[in-house]
């Protein structure tokens, strides 16, 4: 005969499972829906990143006709030193 405390375990172990196929049950029937919501989001922000591309190169084409960037470039060259009027304050303990 089966001993009673193997036929428990094994009890236990089926309420696991059922616990666990129930989950995975509505998972399955939530999922696609949470998919769908998803892709929707996708396209309004691939929308919105076209429309911000759109934009900064609008302001580049602005920003090329103001300062042509070749001609300013080849001109002149570009100093990093800062002058002495700009120069942040030294710190007070030296």
């Amino acid at each position: 005969m089966i001993n009673e405390g193997v036929m428990e375990l094994v009890g236990g172990f089926m309420v696991m499972v059922s616990i666990v196929g129930f989950f995975l049950t509505v998972l399955w029937f939530v999922l696609p829906f949470v998919i769908f919501a998803m892709k929707g989001k996708l396209d309004r922000s691939h929308i919105i990143l076209e429309d911000i591309e759109k934009r900064l190169t609008a302001i580049e084409a602005r920003l090329d006709m103001v300062v042509p960037l070749a001609s300013a470039a080849s001109n002149s060259e570009v100093s990093t030193e800062i002058p002495p009027s700009q120069a942040p304050p030294s710190s007070g303990g030296e």
